[in-house]
């Protein structure tokens, strides 16, 4: 009595095992259509990704036609270490800074009716309606010497001259602040906004104080939301030019501004290359920390 073994193919059908180089080449035809549809988008990343980043690469160890690690070896070391420590150091202030601000803003938008959570996200979203430019220049009317701040303060009593608000840390800092947080509210609020409130519920009914609740069951819950805005607000300051270059009035230098004066003042495309490597690996070290806290597809908003 002859028998017949069957295979099982990806549909889920029950094929003989003679029919199953046809399933493969049936695979393989698949497998070229897809590559092919995806052919436009790779071609697209590569020229304006890949090869801009290889030529990057290149250009941060070449000097006079031969190989040198002079570019790298400068960066670890004076100025440019002093740059990178005050670039981290401003990030951290201005990641904490919206992470303050935009926590309670989150979790109040989450928590209210719909139509008054799309109003308090509408006011968060309003500024991105201006460009980064405008609201800089903004930030200078309100905070120099003669700006309306200071005309407040000297008219209320509060101060008997004019205080040092713009052209330093400090108002770099308010500044990049401003700018910076709706893209700590928004992830906030995505993660918030999938939290049960029937988990609140379940934790007030067994005894637990609306203090207790939120420490032990809704802020674990939000640590993803919390974890994606904290990178992106982090990656971003650390790129960060026109604000920096405008309220820092050239006692704040960040990477990006040297990276810009080694190409437009010092022709210096080797050294300008190299931080910008550095930086990006920082970029790249940071996202990688925070895909080991949470996964890259949830710290990204993915389901």
């Amino acid at each position: 009595m002859m028998t017949t073994v069957r295979g099982i193919v990806s549909e889920g059908e029950l094929i003989r095992p003679s029919d199953a180089d046809t399933a493969q080449r049936y695979q393989r035809r698949e497998d070229r259509a897809m590559l092919f549809l995806m052919a436009p988008a790779l071609a697209v990343v590569t020229v304006l990704l890949v090869v801009p980043l290889a030529w990057l690469s290149w250009q941060s160890i070449r000097q006079d036609g031969g190989f040198t690690l002079a570019n790298y070896r400068r960066i670890f070391s004076g100025t440019y270490l002093d740059t990178f420590s005050l670039t981290f150091k401003l990030s951290i202030i201005v990641t904490g800074v919206t992470l303050l601000l935009g926590y309670p803003v989150a979790y109040l938008a989450a928590s209210v009716r719909p139509r008054l959570a799309a109003l308090i996200l509408g006011m968060v979203i309003l500024p991105f309606w201006t460009s980064v430019l405008v609201r800089t220049y903004a930030w200078l009317v309100l905070l120099q010497r003669t700006g309306l701040v200071n005309k407040a303060l000297i008219a209320s009593g509060l101060i008997d001259h004019p205080a040092r608000l713009a052209y330093n840390q400090f108002g770099t800092i308010i500044a990049m602040v401003h700018i910076l947080l709706p893209f700590m509210v928004l992830p906030l609020y995505s993660a918030m906004q999938k939290i049960p409130t029937s988990l609140s519920q379940a934790a007030a009914s067994l005894g637990a104080s609306p203090t207790h609740a939120f420490f032990r069951v809704f802020l674990p819950l939000s640590m993803g939301g919390v974890v994606a805005g904290v990178t992106l607000v982090f990656v971003l300051c650390l790129g960060f030019y026109i604000t920096p270059e405008l309220m820092g009035g050239g006692k704040s230098i960040m990477v990006s501004m040297v990276v810009s004066r080694n190409v437009e003042i010092y022709n210096s495309w080797g050294a300008a290359s190299s931080v910008s490597v550095v930086l990006l690996l920082c970029v790249f070290a940071i996202f990688y920390a925070a895909s080991r806290v949470i996964p890259l597809d949830k710290t990204l908003g993915a389901k």
